[in-house]
Parts: C-alpha cells; sequence; structure tokens
C-alpha cells in the first residue's frame, strides 16, 4: 500500500505542472523526442530535460535507445491508477452528496410539518 501511494504522490506531483501536462498530452499523440517535446514549450531545453526526469520519475514516460534517437514514450498505467483513486473519491463523496440531500429533504419535510400545524 505504502508503494502505492507513493507512486500516486509522485503522479499527482508530476501532473501538478502545466508544462509536464503539456509533454503528455504531446505524447498522447505518439512517441517524440526531446527536442520535439521541447518545441512548443517556452523553455530551455535543460529545463525540459528536468521536466521529463520528474515525469519518468512517476512512471509516466520512458525513454528507449535507437541509435543516437532516444524517443519519449508515455506509460499508461500510471494515469490508470490515479483515475482510479480519483473515481474512488468521486464516488464517496457523491454518496455522501446524495446522504446530505436526503438530510436536507427530511429537515424540510419536518418544517413543512410544524408549519402546517401552526
Amino acid at each position: 500500500m505504502v508503494n502505492y501511494e507513493a507512486q500516486l504522490d509522485a503522479v499527482f506531483t508530476a501532473l501538478a505542472h502545466p508544462a509536464r501536462r503539456a509533454v503528455l498530452a504531446r505524447l498522447c499523440t505518439g512517441e517524440a523526442t526531446v527536442g520535439e517535446l521541447a518545441q512548443p514549450l517556452d523553455m530551455s531545453l535543460p529545463a525540459v530535460t528536468k521536466h521529463l526526469k520528474v515525469l519518468e520519475r512517476a512512471n509516466l514516460i520512458s525513454r528507449s535507445r535507437n541509435a543516437q534517437w532516444r524517443p519519449c514514450r508515455l506509460e499508461e498505467a500510471p494515469l490508470n491508477a490515479a483515475s482510479g483513486w480519483i473515481e474512488e473519491q468521486r464516488k464517496v463523496w457523491e454518496s455522501r452528496l446524495d446522504r446530505l440531500e436526503v438530510y436536507l429533504r427530511s429537515l424540510e419535510t419536518e418544517k413543512g410539518r410544524s408549519d402546517d400545524h401552526r
């Protein structure tokens, strides 16, 4: 469980920066080199490399070696785990809001009954 939580922490930390989200969005269309990933970003190549390292530590991307070309590839499993966690939280909060709605309706009904007796 600790490893799962550490992995989720790394994923959410990685997703916290817009440049890293832009890199992931680009990788959804296919593999890309560091240069290709850096092109639309308004930052230096060393800064992009630092962002890629954060994504790699979170296992959101992987890099392979093909001669001198080192393409980056999106890894879906960590995103699926984060999505699953978010979905679990959504269900918990929907259930809580449903119970709150029922409670508020019961208060409204009680208030209506007490108003009728006046």
